[in-house]
């Protein structure tokens, strides 16, 4: 045979029972110690060198067979020896969760503490405070939070600000599911003259009560329309009532739920001011938003 194809031959077996013997030292997850005989770098090296001898012997000319076989059984030796290393110990995870050190964006996680595949503790809600610290779960996404991943509750009222429709309420006072003391006045909350449409502006104002409604879908709330004294009692009554209908249609066209809504209207009987003067009539032609108990 000549020494080319014998060469071709056992190169052919270097690469192939080298690279079985690496492949199995690879799959290992135990010590070296749990190790193959035939995965070991002492064995792996002298098959190498034996191999690669073989290869440079075969592949060099008739004048330098021994230097070439030497040459081989060097390459061969710390080939075979690199190949079948075992690594494992050399891979840091300081903190033991899981994660590389150096793939660990969040070093010294305490121990136990479930993570990511960056090694950061888990946030499921996402609102930056990781779930083993978090004593609030599930805050809504973009809800700001305190330390302990609590909604803020700046007034300090127990109805947390993203739902609270009445913020800046004095310590101390008794407060509904709203946040409010008593029912709220919607304040230019106002109508097209002598009708139930809402003016932009008033569709305006809606749309901040109704994001913060949004926020508890449990919440039940009542409306109540109420007019001044000028006109027929009859028909102030009928059209406070369309005035209440048209602010619920607007709050549900925003998702607020309809079965969660009740409407009434007042008319002129339970002014808040005195109708003898535009300014007291102006504060009597309202709609307040209150709690559905």
């Amino acid at each position: 045979m000549k020494k080319s194809t014998t060469g071709l031959l056992l190169g052919s077996a270097l690469v192939v029972g080298l690279s079985g013997c690496a492949s199995s030292g690879m799959e290992s997850t135990g010590s070296s110690s749990d190790q193959a005989w035939y995965q070991s770098p002492f064995v792996c090296g002298i098959a190498g060198g034996l191999i690669g001898g073989g290869v440079g012997y075969a592949t060099s000319s008739d004048s330098d067979e021994d230097t070439g076989a030497a040459i081989g059984g060097v390459a061969g030796a710390t080939a075979g020896a690199l190949l079948c290393a075992d690594y494992s110990s050399d891979v840091m995870d300081s903190d033991g969760d899981g994660v590389p050190d150096d793939r660990d964006q969040c070093p010294n996680t305490p121990a136990g503490v479930a993570v990511d595949a960056v090694g950061c503790p888990l946030d499921t809600d996402g609102d930056g405070v990781p779930d083993y610290m978090d004593q609030c779960p599930g805050t809504p996404a973009g809800v700001e939070v305190n330390a302990q991943g609590c909604p803020l509750d700046s007034d300090g009222d127990g109805v947390p600000d993203y739902q609270d429709q009445c913020p800046n309420t004095p310590a101390g006072a008794e407060v509904n599911s709203l946040g409010c003391e008593e029912d709220l006045v919607l304040r230019d909350v106002n109508f097209e003259f002598d009708s139930a449409k809402l003016t932009p502006s008033a569709e305006s104002i809606l749309d901040g009560v109704s994001e913060k409604l949004m926020a508890n879908d449990q919440l039940r709330i009542r409306l109540e329309g109420h007019t001044d004294s000028v006109g027929p009692a009859a028909y102030n009554k009928e059209l406070s009532q369309r005035r209440a209908d048209s602010v619920k249609s607007y709050l549900v066209s925003k998702g607020f739920s309809g079965a969660n809504i009740t409407t009434i209207g007042y008319g002129e009987e339970q002014p808040v001011a005195s109708n003898d003067t535009a300014e007291g009539r102006a504060q009597n032609r309202r709609v307040e938003l209150g709690e559905w108990e």
